[in-house]
């Protein structure tokens, strides 16, 4: 699985989570994430794919978050959903790793003293699945009672972005391995 942390600043608008999006910005091909860092701004009707979000008519905006891209090349969204929450348990455990607290979760989101910490959603296209997170770097302005990786210890974001995408690459790797390794049941 490529990994590849992008060193420029991208605005997160929602179009970065689309089938081939990795392989155009990076050359990567095949089942890839990449993080990268810069503001959030997704619009209901423009970029989210959340239906409940776009019915409430609820936008996305931080000024700055750490972003996660990842795309798998095939198509079983509740295997993509369970990918997503691999990626999320794995923040989590990474944050407890570099800071030595735990933050809460609840389903795909992570909490810091009860405000929104991460951003995460799912998806499919007709030739894979699709998964964004988002981190808080920063906080203000936020729409929601949010939190920033500042506040639970993470100082350094490359190398914590580093970390969690190759533990990320590794439990995928070792999933595939582990269906290669036994033997049917009668």
């Amino acid at each position: 699985m490529h990994r590849l942390y992008l060193d420029e600043e991208i605005e997160y608008d929602g179009s970065q989570l689309s089938s081939l999006w990795i392989y155009r910005r990076t050359g990567c091909r095949g089942d890839a994430i990449v993080s990268f860092c810069g503001p959030c701004r997704v619009e209901p009707e423009k970029g989210m794919v959340d239906l409940e979000d776009v019915l409430a008519g609820e936008g996305i905006f931080s000024p700055s978050m750490l972003h996660f891209i990842a795309e798998f090349f095939e198509t079983d969204l509740e295997k993509g959903v369970l990918r997503q929450r691999t990626l999320i348990h794995i923040i989590r455990e990474a944050i407890y790793n570099t800071a030595g607290k735990w933050v809460e979760r609840d389903g795909d989101d992570l909490y810091w003293q009860g405000r929104k910490l991460s951003v995460s959603i799912a998806t499919a296209s007709p030739v894979s699945t699709l998964i964004h997170t988002g981190l808080n770097i920063s906080a203000e302005g936020t729409p929601v009672p949010a939190a920033a990786l500042s506040e639970v210890g993470i100082e350094d974001i490359p190398a914590f972005a580093a970390a969690i995408m190759e533990a990320f690459a590794r439990e995928m790797e070792g999933i595939k391995e582990a269906r290669c390794k036994v033997k049917w049941v009668p």
